[in-house]
């Protein structure tokens, strides 16, 4: 973040990475919506974007094409512009995008502003690591690879303007270090440990039954490393259900502490954005050794 000067501030970020589906325009789209992810999550307006692409020379040019279309078409949803970028060439595709955001200095939303009575919302059903590596290696049913295709793809800009509008300041996006490496972050940022509802928790279509069979990206694994020591697990919650809750996630949800007495502002805000959400838990007062504590 930069501050310009009293009513804006500069939001910049950048995220690119490697297909994990097999549609070229929906590979571009996913990326687009993931890297614009991260200004959502600050309470800012993205407002112009760069193409990050490395691409093979060898790949057809409809496809090379059909890639950075999906890249420009989510920009252009998002209300922003591509106003350039770089291309190299590599052997296998990677693509992305810098971006640029507005937002008044006074209204961020930061990991920082979670406090204990805060209700925990998320945005997005989990479990788009487990299906895009079940369908990598054929073992994925085409409809759960289309629903989780969709999720990724959808913006979040809907569950920001509803987050600022009814006065969250903790706020944090869903993405590569799964859902408890994120909510950790929240935790430590904030001074708190966060109370979570297993069975309230939303799951794509057919990500437990691919959990069942252990079919996760290598990112799960490492962010279970990572992040395991600060999660305190129910015995109820069996070791693919916690699995799940360290899958690396591409474009995923929002992670909002709301105020208490701001759950019902979020609700109408949301409802009149036909956007879906769930109440997923709460934040309490900070617990030794324990980031996130997780119940059933």
């Amino acid at each position: 973040m930069y501050r310009l000067d009293d009513q804006h501030a500069l939001v910049v970020t950048t995220d690119f990475f490697t297909p994990i589906v097999d549609d070229a325009y929906s590979y571009g789209a996913i990326a687009a919506a993931n890297a614009l992810s991260d200004v959502y999550a600050m309470g800012a307006r993205p407002i112009l974007a760069l193409n990050i692409a490395a691409l093979p020379p060898q790949l057809p040019l409809d496809l090379s094409s059909r890639i950075l279309v999906g890249l420009a078409e989510k920009v252009r949803e998002a209300g922003a512009v591509i106003a350039g970028g770089h291309t190299i060439q590599d052997q296998e595709p990677k693509v992305g995008l810098a971006v640029v955001g507005l937002a008044h200095p006074d209204r961020l939303l930061t990991k920082a502003g979670a406090r204990p009575g805060d209700t925990l919302v998320l945005t997005k059903p989990l479990g788009s690591g487990c299906i895009t590596t079940a369908a990598k290696n054929d073992r994925a049913q085409p409809d759960d690879v289309a629903e989780a295709i969709g999720w990724m793809a959808r913006l979040n800009r809907d569950a920001a303007e509803a987050a600022a509008q009814a006065g969250a300041q903790g706020v944090t996006d869903i993405t590569g270090f799964g859902f408890l490496g994120h909510a950790s972050e929240l935790a430590h940022a904030s001074g708190v440990t966060l109370r979570v509802s297993f069975d309230q928790v939303p799951f794509l279509p057919g990500a437990r039954r691919y959990a069942e069979q252990w079919i996760f990206p290598g990112g799960s694994a490492a962010n279970a490393e990572a992040f395991g020591g600060g999660a305190i697990f129910s015995p109820a919650v069996t070791e693919a259900e916690r699995m799940l809750l360290f899958d690396a996630q591409t474009s995923g949800g929002l992670l909002v502490a709301l105020p208490p007495g701001a759950l019902d502002t979020f609700e109408r805000a949301m409802q009149a954005r036909d956007a879906t959400w769930w109440v997923v838990g709460e934040v309490i007062p900070h617990e030794p050794d324990a980031a996130v504590i997780v119940t059933r």
